[in-house]
């Protein structure tokens, strides 16, 4: 597994996790503790849009 691999796979991950989490939010947690995981899930979007933008370049 060369660096692209891993970040190919790392952004994978945090996609799943993001959609988790931002799912979570929006149907078991119906509250002000929904906004959170929603807002967790949106940033795990952000740092997957940068591992998927350094791939080619580290």
């Amino acid at each position: 597994m060369n660096k692209n691999t891993v970040l190919a796979w790392a952004t994978f991950i945090m996609i799943i996790v993001g959609v988790a989490l931002i799912a979570l939010g929006a149907f078991r947690y119906n509250d002000v503790a929904g906004y959170g995981f929603a807002a967790v899930g949106i940033g795990f979007f952000a740092i997957a849009w940068v591992f998927n933008a350094l791939k080619g370049r580290v």
